[in-house]
C-alpha cells in the first residue's frame, strides 16, 4: 500500500473494514517461498527429529551445532540484510520460517531465541561498528546470541532491575554486576544482550557482552516442565569489563529497545507455536486412524472426530489471523521505506504501530497450541502420557508459551492499554463510532433485511462484534476513566472479545478471497464450514465475555439496555455445527495430516 493514510493502522480492525483483496492469505505463498518453507521442514525431520532425545539430555555442543547448521542453509540470518551476511528476506517470509520451526520442541527454543531476541536488537538497534562486527557471526550461526533481561525481582516488571554498570575511572569500561535469570541459551551464548542501570539512572540501558568474559558465571541448567533440550542458565556478572563502545544505542534507552523487541517476540512467538501445533494434529490424526478399539479405527468415533475437527478450526482461523497481521506489517514497513526511512527503523516503527495485533497473536496463538496438544494427549489416550510418543513431548513444550514474551494475562491487558493510547493520542478514532453506537442503543433499531450473500452475511456478524466490543469498552471507559487501568478482569473481557473478533474476521476474508482466486466452481466446503463454525463460536463468546464485563461496572436501566444491546450485538443464524465439524474432520481423517 502506497499510500499510508489509507493504510490499516495498529488497533484500528475495531472500527475500520478490510477487504478481502487487502489481505494476505497463506494460499499466496510463492513457489520460492513454499521451497523456502520445505527446506526449513526437511531440516526440523531429518536433524532435529532424529536426534530430540540427545536434545533433550543437553549433550554438550548438540544444539550449537545443529544452530550452524541451520546457519549455513541461511535459516538464521533470514531477517539479516544480505550485506551481513543474511538472506534479507521479507517480515512475512521470516515468519513462514518461524513457523516452519515450530515443530523442533526444544530446538525451536534456541533458534527463537537466538534469531529473535539474541540478534535483532544489534540489528536494529546498533550502530554500524557494532553491526559489522557481531551480525555476520550470528547470522551464520557461528556466533549464538541471549537476550538477558530478566531478574529474580524484575520480570513482568523488567525496568525494575538490579543489575548495575559503573563507569570505570580511566573511561573505557563500563563494570556489569547483577544477576539474571531464565535465560535461553544462556549456556553455551557467544554474545549477550545486558541490561542494567547506570549509576542512579531511572532507565535501562542495553550492552552488548562477550558470552566467556571474565566475570561471567552461571548456575547449572535448569531443571524444567518442558524444552528441556533448551538451555536456560541464571547469569552472573562480577565486576565484567565491558567497553564503552559496547554500549547499545543511548543510555536509559534499554527499555525502549526491550519492549520493541518483545514486539516482533511476541509476533514470531504466534508463527512457532502455529507450526508446533499444525505437528501436533497431524500426530492426533495419524493415530487417530491408526488406533483400533472395537474393531475399527478410533477416528470413526465422533468424539474423536470432535477433536480433530475443532483443532483443526482454530488452527486455519490461527493462520488467518497471524498472516492477515504479518502483511499488515510489511505494508507498513515497505510504506515507511518508501517515505525514506531507513530499513532498520522502518521494520521497528512498523512493527510498534501493530503492537495490539502482536499481543493478540501471543495469546492467540499460545492458547490455539495448548488446545491442539491437550487434545492431542486425549486421543492418543495413555500412550499420550508416555514419554514413548511425541504427544506427551509436544503437551509439556507447550505450556511455557503463555508465560513467555510477557504472561498472556499482562497481553490481554496491553491489548486494551495500546489500543486506548492511540485512541488519546488521536492516532485512531475510537470516539466517533462509539458514540454512534450508544445513539444505536436508544434509537430505532434498524429493520434492514440480513444480507443473502455468505460472505456479507458473515461480515455483518463482525461488525456486530465490533459494536458489542466499543459499546464494553466505551462504557467501562466512560464509566471507570483512570481506574480502568486497574480493572484487570474487564480488561481482558474486553482483549479476549477483540482476539475473537479480529480472528473471526481474518478468517471470512480469507476465506472469501480463496473463492475470489479459486472461482465460483471450486469446492471451499471445508473452509466455508470452518468459518461458519468459528463465527458462530466467536458469538457465544462475545457474549459472554462482554455480559461478564458488564455487569461489572454498569447497573440499573443502563445496564438493562447494554445487556439487550449485547443480545443484539452478538447474534448469528443457528446451523448444525456438528454436521460443519463432521465433513472438516473427515478431511483430516482421508488426508491423514492437517493438511489445509
Amino acid at each position: 500500500m502506497s499510500d499510508q493514510s489509507k493504510a490499516l493502522r495498529g488497533g484500528e480492525f475495531l472500527i475500520r473494514e478490510t477487504t478481502a483483496d487487502a489481505i494476505f492469505i497463506p494460499e499466496e505463498w510463492t513457489e520460492e517461498q513454499l521451497m523456502m518453507k520445505q527446506m526449513t521442514l526437511d531440516f526440523v525431520e531429518q536433524r532435529i527429529i532424529p536426534n530430540l532425545e540427545r536434545i533433550e539430555q543437553q549433550e554438550e555442543g548438540l544444539v550449537p551445532q545443529l544452530m550452524e547448521e541451520a546457519g549455513e542453509l541461511g535459516l538464521i540470518g533470514s531477517s539479516v540484510p544480505e550485506e551481513l551476511g543474511g538472506m534479507g528476506l521479507d517480515f512475512k517470509s521470516t515468519m513462514l520460517i518461524t513457523e516452519a520451526i515450530g515443530g523442533a520442541h526444544s530446538f525451536s527454543v534456541s533458534f527463537s531465541a537466538h534469531t529473535g531476541i539474541g540478534t535483532l536488537p544489534i540489528l536494529y538497534y546498533g550502530n554500524d561498528a557494532q553491526k559489522k562486527q557481531w551480525i555476520p557471526g550470528l547470522a551464520s550461526g557461528q556466533l549464538k546470541g541471549c537476550y538477558c533481561l530478566t531478574e529474580p525481582s524484575a520480570g513482568s516488571d523488567a525496568n525494575n532491575g538490579k543489575t548495575t554498570a559503573k563507569l570505570t575511572e580511566d573511561g573505557k569500561h563500563y563494570l556489569i554486576n547483577g544477576q539474571k535469570m531464565w535465560i535461553t541459551n544462556g549456556g553455551f551464548a557467544d554474545v549477550m544482550i545486558v541490561f542494567a542501570k547506570i549509576d542512579d539512572d531511572e532507565n535501562l540501558t542495553a550492552f552488548i557482552i562477550d558470552g566467556h568474559a571474565e566475570g561471567i558465571s552461571k548456575n547449572p541448567e535448569e531443571k524444567k516442565m518442558g524444552i528441556k533440550g533448551s538451555s536456560t542458565r541464571q547469569i552472573f556478572f562480577n565486576d565484567v569489563q565491558v567497553p564503552v563502545e559496547n554500549l547499545l544505542y543511548a543510555r536509559q534507552k534499554g527499555f525502549k529497545i526491550a519492549v520493541n523487541i518483545l514486539n516482533i517476540g511476541r509476533i514470531k512467538l504466534g508463527g512457532a507455536v502455529l507450526g508446533a501445533a499444525k505437528d501436533a494434529c497431524t500426530h492426533a490424526v495419524r493415530y487417530a486412524n491408526e488406533r483400533e478399539q472395537f474393531g475399527r479405527p478410533i477416528s470413526k468415533y465422533g468424539a474423536i472426530r470432535y477433536k480433530l475437527a475443532e483443532s483443526a478450526i482454530r488452527l486455519f482461523t490461527k493462520e488467518s489471523a497471524l498472516y492477515r497481521a504479518t502483511q499488515n506489517i510489511d505494508d507498513a514497513i515497505a510504506a515507511l521505506k518508501a517515505g525514506g526511512m531507513e530499513h532498520g527503523e522502518a521494520t521497528l516503527k512498523g512493527i510498534a504501530d501493530f503492537a495490539p495485533e502482536c499481543a493478540m497473536m501471543k495469546v492467540l496463538g499460545s492458547e490455539v497450541l495448548d488446545y491442539v496438544v491437550d487434545e492431542t494427549v486425549q486421543i492418543h489416550g495413555g500412550m499420550g502420557y508416555s514419554a514413548e510418543t511425541r504427544a506427551e513431548l509436544a503437551y509439556r513444550d507447550a505450556r511455557i508459551n503463555r508465560i513467555f514474551e510477557g504472561t498472556n494475562e499482562i497481553n490481554r491487558m496491553l491489548t486494551v492499554d495500546m489500543i486506548l493510547k492511540k485512541a488519546m493520542k488521536g492516532e485512531i478514532d475510537l470516539m466517533t463510532p462509539a458514540m454512534a453506537i450508544s445513539s444505536e442503543l436508544t434509537g430505532v433499531p434498524d429493520m434492514t433485511p440480513p444480507p443473502t450473500d455468505l460472505f456479507e452475511k458473515q461480515l455483518q456478524y463482525v461488525r456486530n462484534f465490533k459494536k458489542a466490543i466499543l459499546m464494553v469498552a466505551g462504557s467501562a471507559a466512560q464509566k471507570l476513566m483512570m481506574s480502568l487501568a486497574k480493572e484487570q478482569e474487564i480488561l481482558m473481557n474486553i482483549a479476549d472479545m477483540a482476539i475473537w473478533a479480529y480472528t473471526a474476521e481474518s478468517t471470512i476474508l480469507r476465506v472469501q478471497k480463496l473463492r475470489g482466486l479459486r472461482g465460483n466452481d471450486a469446492d471451499l466446503s471445508i473452509q466455508e464450514a470452518i468459518m461458519r463454525v468459528y463465527t458462530y463460536q466467536a458469538s457465544e463468546w462475545i457474549h459472554s465475555a462482554g455480559k461478564e464485563a458488564l455487569l461489572a461496572f454498569a447497573e440499573g436501566d443502563e445496564l438493562k439496555m447494554m445487556l439487550m444491546g449485547m443480545k443484539r450485538f452478538a447474534k448469528t443464524e443457528d446451523f448444525n455445527t456438528k454436521e460443519a465439524r463432521q465433513l472438516i474432520a473427515m478431511h483430516l481423517i482421508e488426508k491423514n495430516e492437517y493438511g489445509l
